[in-house]
């Protein structure tokens, strides 16, 4: 089990970021949230198995159609979540 947070930085706010996150994250086991920031850069906090959570970054910054408007994200490691279920986009900090 892994968890992990990520900023991503870019054009990546009111372009339907966070909705479509929420929708790859559906189609793998993974919990968490992501967010806008207030600087403009959304935060991701993800957790899962190792390859599960790998795979996920792969198919939101490599393969999908929201890709080309990230230009850099930074990626840390977080100890377990407590008390998440499921993967939700949370309020605007």
């Amino acid at each position: 089990m892994i968890t992990k947070r990520i900023i991503f930085e870019g054009r990546v706010q009111k372009i339907g970021f966070r909705y479509a996150t929420r929708q790859i994250a559906l189609g793998f086991d993974v919990i968490g949230w992501v967010k806008n920031l207030p600087d403009n850069t959304v935060e991701l906090v993800i957790e899962g198995e190792t390859d599960e959570v790998e795979e996920f970054i792969d198919e939101l910054t490599k393969e999908s159609s929201l890709s080309h408007h990230i230009k850099h994200f930074t990626t840390e490691e977080l100890p377990p979540l407590e008390n998440v279920v499921g993967f939700i986009i949370t309020k605007n900090s």
